[in-house]
């Protein structure tokens, strides 16, 4: 029997039966791609899981017209998503990173394609981010043109599930409210088809960012037609408790 993951959720705001059921439906898609092995090192539970196929989603994702299109991503810094970080890179663009938890004043990584120490595969991971970028103030950054997202589950809907800290749907708000991110901007996840659920399952609050496509390593899902509208932009100061404010320094820093 996997172990039950630690829940990120603890410091989170919320109706508790609203996080009891996100919490439910992480530990459902933990041990699903547990169970199938396709989660690899060093597993599923707990973390944004990476997945077998990871870099054919990321190739996949290459083919869209919003990623062709784009010259600035604004990424998360998971090992799901370090192909998609690598093929940025590769393809010219630049890419904002966010430190994990945000927990720094310069709250993200800029890397610069023109201006790398090491290869992108390397400049990409957080130990080569660390190395090859620039750790950048929120208004250090320009205009974004896609964000792509890590993701325990996502539904059809365009509904999203994170691990429960709520830092993309954080950085998300921050970046619009800096006037980063427009309602043009287009938001994409890479999953394993395991990750996916119907449309209606996954339950959403006023603060969570849906997203406009779902890449696995098989498909594209435009979730466009069923996708929610987007939260206002601006930080949702209700939905935050205290601790969480306190342990991001950009918060704290506006309230």
């Amino acid at each position: 029997m996997p172990r039950r993951a630690p829940r990120h959720d603890r410091d989170a705001g919320g109706a508790a039966e609203v996080l009891a059921a996100k919490a439910a439906l992480r530990q459902e898609a933990w041990t699903e791609m547990s169970a199938a092995r396709v989660a690899r090192f060093p597993g599923a539970a707990g973390r944004i899981p990476n997945f077998s196929g990871a870099e054919a989603a990321a190739e996949r994702l290459r083919g869209l017209s919003a990623w062709q299109e784009a010259r600035t991503l604004k990424a998360n810094p998971d090992a799901a998503q370090w192909p998609v970080r690598q093929r940025a890179l590769e393809d010219g663009k630049t890419v904002y990173m966010a430190v994990p938890r945000l927990a720094s004043p310069e709250p993200f990584f800029a890397l610069d394609p023109a201006h790398l120490s090491e290869p992108p595969r390397k400049a990409s991971s957080i130990s080569g981010a660390i190395r090859s970028a620039r750790q950048v103030r929120l208004d250090d950054l320009s205009p974004v043109d896609l964000v792509v997202m890590g993701s325990v589950a996502a539904g059809e809907d365009g509904a999203r599930l994170g691990k429960g800290g709520g830092f993309a749907d954080l950085e998300f708000a921050l970046a619009a409210a800096a006037g980063l991110i427009s309602p043009l901007t287009m938001t994409v996840t890479t999953v394993h088809e395991i990750q996916v659920r119907p449309a209606g399952v996954i339950p959403v609050t006023d603060h969570d960012v849906p997203v406009d496509f779902i890449v696995t390593p098989e498909r594209v899902i435009d979730c466009r037609p069923a996708r929610g509208q987007r939260p206002a932009a601006g930080i949702r100061w209700d939905d935050l408790t205290d601790e969480k404010i306190a342990a991001i320094p950009l918060l704290a820093a506006q309230r």
